[in-house]
């Protein structure tokens, strides 16, 4: 069922464990923010959300490497959030040991793992782990469609160009009801169609301009999985966002955040610098940012929910150095007040 009926609409939140300041504008270690990454995942629980994604990255930037840790962690301390990822980068993992981790995963939080699986907007894990970036797509590739047949949990007989093949190879543990996988996707109808092909959900990253400029990517997907002889599987979007008491308040609050991560990756990606006024536009109804009151924030997350028709949408509520203290508000306004508006103004 769709997000046309608002009662089955989930509402998750991402993080990638950005290294953050405190309230005095000290750097706090990679130690402390893995541990705020926990807190911030039983908050996310407590208040009501259905998901709590965490993404992997090999950087200074970010503190989770390691995002099934953490989220083994915080499934001890949770009882009915979903647990995933935002994304594993599987290009550069092995498809069988992620399974084996996620299967576990989903033992010890009692069935509540998900796997988000993606290439990664960042190329630092492909020399990290011997990968070459020339076998960029075909990794992928390959991959994706090993894991895929390791969701089926049944003996698997492979073989590719980049990898040892399988023969009758059976993996363990098994699940006791199945691994529910996804496909994040930047935004080609390629990555789209491939997503389909094998069955996995949709998660499209909207990290600048409008969300309708996805309609067709949602559509692609629908049409390909009737294509493909699949039956239904979600649509989700993931996008930054931060929500305070106020617009103003949200925005002042943020934009220190945003402007920081968005200058340091692009002086290695050729962009311009960032400023206020672009901030400004990205808040506003055309853009991927939803920071704002909870009002505000409610209202462009029903509009993007009604234009996708989504089953899905995950906010990533760490940008930058924006401290502990005010993700943890943010989470709680998320919960307390955008979900029930979200879900009235969808009635």
């Amino acid at each position: 069922m769709t997000a046309s009926d608002p009662s089955t609409l989930e509402l998750g939140l991402d993080t990638f464990g950005d290294v953050t300041r405190d309230e005095s504008g000290n750097l706090v270690s990679d130690a402390q923010t893995i541990r705020d990454v926990v807190e911030q995942a039983v908050l996310a629980d407590e208040v009501g959300l259905a998901f709590f994604g965490v993404g992997e990255h090999h950087r200074p930037e970010f503190a989770v490497s390691s995002p099934e840790i953490v989220l083994a962690a915080a499934a001890a301390r949770t009882r009915s959030i979903h647990l995933g990822t935002a994304v594993t980068v599987l290009s550069s993992d092995d498809p069988v040991r992620v399974y084996e981790r996620f299967a576990t995963l989903d033992a010890v939080s009692n069935g509540r793992a998900e796997v988000i699986l993606g290439r990664g907007s960042f190329t630092e894990s492909f020399p990290l782990f011997g990968y070459d970036l020339r076998d960029y797509e075909t990794l992928f590739e390959e991959k994706l469609e090993l894991f895929a047949q390791l969701l089926e949990e049944k003996p698997v007989t492979w073989q590719g160009t980049l990898r040892a093949p399988l023969a009758d190879a059976d993996v363990f543990p098994k699940t006791e009801n199945g691994l529910r996988a996804w496909v994040g996707v930047g935004g080609t109808p390629e990555s789209v169609v491939r997503a389909a092909r094998y069955g996995y959900g949709l998660m499209l990253a909207i990290i600048g301009g409008p969300a309708d400029r996805f309609r067709p990517f949602a559509s692609t997907y629908r049409r390909s999985l009737e294509a493909f002889g699949r039956g239904p599987s979600p649509v989700g979007v993931h996008s930054p966002g931060h929500i305070a008491d106020t617009d103003q308040q949200a925005w002042d609050e943020a934009y220190e955040g945003f402007e920081a991560m968005n200058n340091t990756i692009g002086r290695e990606r050729g962009w311009p610098p960032y400023s206020r006024m672009r901030f400004q536009r990205d808040v506003g109804p055309e853009g991927a940012l939803y920071v704002g009151s909870p009002e505000t924030v409610a209202r462009k997350i029903a509009d993007t929910v009604q234009t996708l028709d989504l089953d899905r949408f995950d906010m990533k509520f760490s940008t930058g150095t924006l401290s502990h203290a005010r993700m943890m508000r943010s989470i709680e306004l998320y919960g307390s007040k955008v979900a029930p508006l979200v879900r009235d103004m969808l009635a």
